[in-house]
């Protein structure tokens, strides 16, 4: 792993090796000012000397990949899995809003006063463009990027339509017009066989495209007329009068969540000035140079990787910064007369759904047990100083931060069985935003 390094004036220069970084660093030439991934700045005026580099950016819904690719290297390739779980977040805070204005009676309607912008997104959506901008910020001012392009989409709908159109990204060969369409395919139906009843118990089954309409002498490409079928159901039988393929018109899926990332990946084009790029001449050019499917590997093809030497790939998280909940209730639990297993009050219940209508369900109350906990509201008056997935060193060993209780007195560590006191603990990393994974 290169040492990144930045100017005396913060404009970033080209990496350098780790033994010359320690070398700046013990004769006092340079200070640290980041260790992931490390960091260092010089403190003597020099040259602004620096190459091209490629920054190339495999956007996605739940992992970006990323490679920053120079003519001799690779610079700095990896992962970031991003957060999870934001739609429900916002939800939830949308509800405990909607609740706290309708028990402000005096407060006067808004509901004339409400305006989106133009290129409103849902914040949803939007959150997921600033995740990307994000990274993409850091790589910059760490490295002096030139060029940076990314992956709209994994196959292009205007190639689809118009076959002829020209362009500098359609001139890639006679295989280009097969990969585009066929990786349509392959995305839309999951790179799973679509029969129902399909009997291949292979680890890795190899897929086909099968055309619908064979049947009735429809051979066609139109995205409608195509399927994804393994090689054990794609066969010459199934294709007779009396197969499975004779007279075959399933349903065939929506293509809504690719659309969505669509949107987002365009935006995030126009926001950087960034070139765009396809899936299918990803997928071709990577499957030319022998590599893995990866997000890593699929972002250096997209920066113009082939030969260059390969760096150790960085794999980051997207870490919630800060749990805004004031208040926390934790139901009561009982033992499943049943099962013997202890499981929340809400499980067992009354059965009741409403009061105005006839909707009750079976009464689990007459299975509850003995009581083993009882419910409680938790208040947190004030900011804790260690949040969940932050690392503390206690008696010579590394931990996991899981939680806090006792108002910020105690800590819950990952792989002990008790809470231990917080001022037992000493920090070794905080993880907020975008960090390094750990195991």
């Amino acid at each position: 792993m290169k040492v990144w390094v930045l100017h005396q004036d913060g404009q970033p220069l080209m990496p350098t090796t780790p033994r010359t970084a320690r070398r700046l660093l013990e004769a006092g030439q340079a200070r640290i000012v980041a260790r992931t991934p490390f960091t260092i700045q010089l403190l003597y005026p020099s040259r602004h000397s620096t190459q091209p580099i490629t920054l190339g950016i495999d956007a996605g819904y739940a992992t970006v990949g990323f490679s920053a690719v120079s003519e001799q290297a690779e610079l700095v390739g990896g992962e970031l899995k991003l957060l999870e779980g934001m739609s429900a977040r916002l939800s939830e805070r949308a509800m405990y809003r909607g609740g706290r204005r309708r028990r402000t009676r005096h407060r006067p309607p808004r509901f004339d006063n409400r305006r989106r912008a133009e290129g409103w997104l849902a914040p949803s959506i939007q959150h997921k463009l600033d995740s990307h901008l994000r990274l993409i910020d850091r790589l910059c001012a760490a490295l002096p990027i030139t060029r940076i392009v990314i992956e709209v989409a994994s196959f292009d709908i205007q190639r689809l339509k118009n076959p002829a159109i020209a362009g500098e990204g359609y001139q890639q060969g006679e295989q280009a017009s097969f990969w585009n369409l066929r990786e349509y395919i392959l995305h839309r139906d999951g790179h799973t066989c679509q029969n129902p009843t399909c009997a291949n118990r292979a680890k890795e089954k190899v897929l086909q495209v099968h055309h619908l309409g064979y049947w009735r002498g429809d051979g066609s490409d139109r995205p409608a007329n195509l399927i994804t079928l393994c090689t054990r159901c794609h066969t010459s039988e199934n294709h007779q009068p009396g197969g499975f393929l004779w007279g075959w018109q399933p349903a065939l899926k929506s293509f809504r969540p690719e659309t969505f990332m669509s949107l987002v990946r365009w935006r995030l084009v126009a926001a950087v000035g960034a070139e765009a790029t396809y899936g299918y001449l990803t997928k071709s050019r990577r499957i030319e140079l022998e590599l893995p499917k990866s997000h890593a590997n699929d972002a250096f093809v997209m920066a113009g990787g082939s030969t260059q030497a390969r760096t150790d790939p960085l794999l980051l998280d997207q870490v919630r910064r800060n749990r805004r909940a004031l208040q926390l209730w934790y139901d009561a639990k009982y033992i499943d007369i049943r099962t013997g297993e202890v499981v929340k009050a809400q499980v067992l219940n009354n059965g009741r759904r409403t009061r105005n209508r006839t909707l009750n369900g079976e009464n689990q109350r007459r299975h509850r047990g003995p009581k083993v906990s009882k419910g409680r509201v938790s208040i947190r008056r004030r900011r804790y100083p260690y949040q969940p997935g932050d690392l503390v060193r206690y008696e010579g060993q590394v931990y996991r931060v899981q939680g806090m209780g006792g108002y910020g007195r105690n800590l819950k560590l990952a792989g002990r069985p008790k809470e231990i006191k917080a001022a037992l603990v000493t920090p070794v990393r905080w993880r907020k935003g975008i960090c390094q994974q750990v195991p």
